[in-house]
């Protein structure tokens, strides 16, 4: 787990859907200080040492054992923000790709794990229902590369 008083650096991936490029893949999350749901990109911390983009290949397969395709680097992202009343500083590298396998295209929603005791949601949401603010996208600067 990284301290709270430390920049984090993250890799995530902004994947469309093959068959509808409005979806986009998206984690659920919970705020319990905001009690409220927002949703991101999918992906993970980079370790010491190791490139992003193989940072990336690795949580996937570690979290959805998803293979990705077309891997492409889009930009580098600031991000600093509160969750559950605490302040966060993340270094975000995002990359756009596609899943390998197809079936990852057609599934409504998938559960997965980062920790026995912390289940997420992930799932293919119209990204409409983010612009009109219906949901939340966090990082908002994410709406520059939809």
């Amino acid at each position: 787990m990284h301290k709270s008083d430390q920049i984090r650096v993250i890799v995530l991936a902004l994947i469309r859907h093959s068959q509808n490029p409005e979806k986009i893949f998206v984690s659920e999350g919970y705020d319990p200080t905001k009690q409220s749901k927002f949703y991101r990109a999918l992906g993970g911390g980079v370790e010491f040492g190791e490139p992003s983009e193989i940072a990336l290949t690795r949580e996937f397969q570690e979290e959805i054992q998803a293979e990705l395709t077309n891997i492409r680097y889009l930009t580098c992202i600031e991000n600093i923000f509160t969750y559950n009343g605490k302040p966060g500083h993340e270094i975000i590298q995002l990359y756009q790709c596609d899943f390998a396998d197809p079936k990852f295209y057609e599934l409504e929603s998938l559960t997965f794990s980062e920790t026995p005791e912390r289940q997420h949601l992930a799932l293919w949401v119209e990204i409409s229902k983010f612009k009109s603010g219906e949901l939340r996208l966090v990082p908002e600067i994410f709406f520059d590369y939809l």
